[in-house]
């Protein structure tokens, strides 16, 4: 037989392709699976963001009617804390998760511990200045939500409306005085806390708000308070009084967490355009139950405040926090000053969601 010549049968290839040419590039086999980059470990956590986050959200917490979740949306870290309790609240638990709710927690707790009184002092005798801060910061979130939303679809309008709606009838109730006798019991205290943290999560909704419909407030608040002040005193059995208030509550603000941060992240993933469209509306209404100009009113004796009657005995006792506020009419310095300062803290918002912004 004569010699095989292998040339005959595999022909040569003088010029062997390129596979890193463009034309090749669609052929090269994928080793890694595609993942949502907002959950892979390789992203960056944006430590200075979701810290200022915090802080805010802990401010927004000190203020009826201010929501600790439009805070985060506003910073751009809104779906990477869902994520990260959503993960965690299921035993997940990765360095970035941890250290997103970490640095999220950690500036909470230093805005509530150490800007309280200062916060606070401020909203009382200069609350046309502070409301029109959070009316900045608040819009400011508009545009990054807008961004995320992009293509504007019907779901995102459908969405949208809803939202407003939603808000415009809380903000309804709020003028009008709604009130309720207040849940009682174990089973009302779990209910008011995890009302209190869903409203914690959810942008433009109030926390303080729903526990005043509730009827709760003044009871939930009142026991915080005094378990504070008797852990102060190392006063254990004025603590231990405070225990049938703030366990059911304690654990309906964790049931509340779990339960509302899972379900947001699957509908956050499930149906993003729709709920997208919600936290826009919510936010773009959110504005209109944070009009600047109201001032407390001096009670006299035969006023209620929060349920209790004025006397002469009383009187000295009340709180400026605790007075009625009324609208009155604003100077036109105060009119400039307020569009001023809602510029300010519209773009303070915008220049934190730039910091430390991903690519994607």
């Amino acid at each position: 037989n004569p010699p095989i010549n292998l040339n005959t049968i595999i022909p040569q290839i003088d010029h062997p392709p390129d596979l890193s040419s463009p034309q090749h590039m669609n052929d090269t086999p994928k080793t890694q699976p595609e993942t949502d980059p907002t959950l892979s470990e390789q992203t960056p956590v944006p430590v200075l963001r979701c810290v200022l986050g915090g802080v805010l959200m802990g401010l927004a917490n000190l203020v009826p009617g201010i929501s600790g979740g439009t805070m985060l949306v506003a910073c751009g870290i809104y779906t990477r804390f869902i994520d990260a309790i959503s993960e965690i609240t299921r035993f997940r638990f990765t360095k970035r998760n941890i250290l997103t709710l970490g640095c999220v927690v950690a500036g909470a707790a230093v805005a509530i511990g150490g800007l309280a009184s200062i916060i606070h002092h401020a909203l009382v005798y200069n609350r046309w200045i502070m409301f029109s801060l959070f009316i900045g910061l608040t819009l400011g979130g508009v545009p990054i939500l807008y961004a995320m939303a992009r293509p504007i679809s019907r779901k995102v309008i459908i969405g949208g409306i809803i939202g407003a709606l939603l808000m415009g009838g809380l903000v309804y109730l709020q003028e009008t005085g709604a009130d309720s006798s207040g849940l009682s019991g174990p089973l009302g205290l779990v209910l008011g806390g995890a009302a209190a943290a869903s409203a914690m999560i959810l942008p433009g909704i109030s926390g303080a708000f729903l526990l005043l419909l509730l009827g709760m407030y003044e009871t939930i608040i009142g026991a915080i308070k005094d378990t504070i002040s008797a852990l102060k005193d190392a006063d254990v059995s004025a603590v231990m009084d405070q225990m049938s208030i703030v366990i059911p509550v304690g654990i309906g603000v964790v049931l509340g967490v779990i339960v509302v941060s899972n379900v947001l992240r699957w509908v956050l993933h499930k149906y993003e355009r729709i709920t997208l469209g919600v936290l826009l509306g919510l936010i773009i209404a959110a504005p209109a139950g944070l009009y600047p100009f109201r001032a407390g009113v001096v009670p006299e004796v035969g006023d209620t405040i929060k349920g209790e009657l004025v006397t002469a005995e009383n009187l000295t006792d009340m709180q400026a926090n605790d007075w009625q506020q009324r609208a009155f009419t604003p100077s036109s310095g105060q009119i400039a000053g307020s569009l001023g300062i809602i510029v300010l803290g519209f773009g303070a918002t915008l220049g934190i969601a730039r910091l430390g912004r991903e690519r994607n």
